[in-house]
């Protein structure tokens, strides 16, 4: 970090030298700059560590994936030894050992990879076995802890750690034991199974598995004991060591690790079955190596992008000062007071847009000046009167005294559900409508407004027509002119569906298009005649026409002297089909 503020301050002091601080030329010159010197750090941090922090929890990731491969495929094969033991210990009898003894038989002989099955009676006796052999008579098997487990805890699987099998003279395989003591039915007597696997079969479970160049898992039983190891004869000799208290103590899951200075990401995951763990140890310095290359990718990247953006910053600045230097040696002059000058530049074709546009917009800007503060406070008057106008057209008192008589009439026909909705309603209502003396409220109040309207007049028509609002997400959070719904809809309801035999309906829209919001009242009433409808947004009076009038107009001028002549009201009609009226006004935040 320090290193590149020392850069940056570089830079500025070169820029500084180069230019004079105080032109444009300097300012976007060494804002370029800067910005695109915190910009490429920002993201090149930003890159490297997410990269980073990815690549290690992917590494994590596979090597739990592989790890819970390697426990589902060890699940499945003690699964399968407890089942054989399970059979074994099902056909117990004194009666048919012979037909026991074919059973051991067939089991050796189908599966392959069990070096012997044996019964033990309760004083470690050889009931019946398979493959035979001469017993080792110095092997007591009475004195055996895994014997004597087995018989304390009956009908418990036991599975022994790997060992050397002493159980015949001159067989010593290596292979991992599952014990199991069980009743036996004639005699009530307490027996004991023994199925020995050869070691070499989950050996080749666990050995196939790789985690990167240097990666290794291992197993481990509950009290600490290797199972499995890679370098199982190293580990015994004592010339390798591995965390084994680690292991034990931690649930399954991953975990950062160092030991003999190496940062190991540690895997672990329990077989269901036998309480063993399988560990997982995979080398973070393998990920290290892919995030060097990463990190002189983002070095190269972040140093030609630097290099580009200095260079293109000189040449754009340099374009943008010279004709606005031109443009700026010309408009001191204003600054005598002589309001009566007209600029006017020769600029280079490349340019000549944006500062004759500007030059022109200055020029309009003097002479207008003295209008604009007449226009202000004529405007002004017009918006306050424009105003008031629409306040008078929205909340007049025909409205309020019809809807405290409709209220009054539901009470005293017990309709308490009725008078519910219209109270909330028109609180509603008035709530919008003084919005706390504000002109500009938010688009999702107006549409609340003109429902709550649409609701009480709904009431006090007695249902005679439904009515719709389909508001884009988008323009609920944009502000709008308050009020200018409501006199649009109410001349929808008295000169449109109001007439109508059938029921009305009364659809409400609002959208965005382009850089401005759209509202649309759309009826289906007997519609307005052409000729009404030419002039009834140019009336000179205040005077009401058969389809009204005063409300469109007040709301047409407010929004023109509000946003300008560029928005305001259209409307479209057709005769016994309906009238669409469209309010346009900008988008505003």
């Amino acid at each position: 970090m320090k290193r590149n503020l020392l850069f940056i301050k570089w830079i500025y002091k070169v820029i500084r030298n180069t230019f004079k601080i105080n032109s444009i030329q300097s300012v976007i010159s060494l804002s370029f700059t800067a910005v695109t010197i915190f910009a490429l750090v920002f993201v090149s941090v930003t890159l490297y560590s997410v990269f980073s922090k990815t690549a290690e929890r992917n590494a994590a990731s596979s090597t739990q994936q592989i790890i819970e491969q390697v426990n589902i495929n060890l699940e499945n094969y003690l699964m399968e030894m407890m089942e054989v033991s399970s059979h074994i210990s099902n056909n117990l009898s004194i009666d048919n050992l012979d037909n026991l003894s074919d059973i051991l038989s067939v089991t050796t002989g189908i599966r392959k990879d069990i070096v012997t099955v044996a019964v033990f009676n309760a004083d470690g006796e050889i009931v019946v076995c398979n493959p035979k052999g001469e017993y080792d008579k110095n092997y007591k098997i009475s004195e055996q802890k895994w014997f004597q487990y087995s018989l304390d805890n009956i009908e418990e699987y036991n599975f022994v750690s790997p060992h050397v099998q002493r159980l015949f003279v001159g067989m010593r395989p290596w292979v991992v034991s599952l014990c199991r003591g069980t009743k036996v039915s004639a005699n009530n007597e307490t027996w004991v199974v023994m199925v020995d696997m050869n070691f070499s079969v989950m050996e080749q479970l666990c050995k196939k598995v790789s985690l990167g160049k240097r990666g290794y898992i291992y197993v481990i039983d509950q009290y600490g004991d290797i199972v499995y190891h890679p370098q199982q004869q190293i580990i015994y000799v004592g010339l390798k060591h591995e965390d084994i208290k680690f292991a034990l103590e931690k649930e399954d899951g991953s975990y950062y690790y160092d030991l003999m200075g190496e940062r190991r990401i540690v895997t672990i995951n329990t077989v269901k079955y036998t309480k063993w763990k399988i560990i997982g140890i995979s080398y973070l310095d393998e990920i290290v190596e892919n995030r060097k290359s990463l990190s002189t990718l983002v070095v190269f990247i972040s140093i030609f992008s630097l290099l580009f953006v200095i260079a293109a910053s000189l040449f754009v600045s340099a374009k943008i000062s010279e004709p606005i230097k031109k443009l700026e040696r010309e408009m001191k002059k204003v600054e005598s007071g002589n309001f009566n000058i007209d600029i006017d530049i020769d600029i280079d074709a490349q340019s000549e847009d944006e500062v004759k546009r500007l030059s022109k917009a200055f020029n309009m800007m003097v002479k207008r000046i003295q209008n604009l503060m007449e226009q202000i406070i004529s405007e002004q008057e017009a918006k306050r009167k424009s105003e008031l106008k629409a306040l008078q057209a929205q909340i007049n008192p025909h409205f309020l005294y019809n809807t405290l008589d409709s209220i009054v009439w539901m009470n005293e026909n017990k309709d308490y559900a009725g008078v519910t909705t219209m109270v909330v309603a028109l609180s509603q209502f008035f709530r919008i409508s003084i919005s706390r003396g504000k002109e500009l409220i938010p688009v999702s109040d107006e549409i609340e407004h003109i429902k709550s309207y649409l609701t009480i007049q709904k009431i006090r028509y007695k249902n005679k027509f439904t009515f719709n609002i389909d508001a884009q997400p988008e323009a609920l959070g944009y502000k709008t002119l308050k009020l200018i719904l409501q006199p649009i809809v109410e001349n929808a309801i008295y000169h449109g569906v109001e007439q109508l035999y059938d029921e009305g309906i009364i659809n409400i829209r609002v959208s965005v298009e382009g850089e401005t919001v759209l509202f649309q009242v759309i009826d289906n009433g007997y519609g307005i005649k052409p000729d009404i409808l030419k002039n009834i947004l140019n009336r000179k009076d205040g005077s009401k026409s058969d389809h009204g009038g005063v409300g469109l107009k007040n709301v047409n001028e407010r929004i023109k002297l509000f946003f300008g002549e560029l928005y305001g009201i259209e409307i479209f009609s057709t005769l016994d089909v309906g009238t669409t009226v469209n309010i346009r006004i900008p988008i505003i935040k």
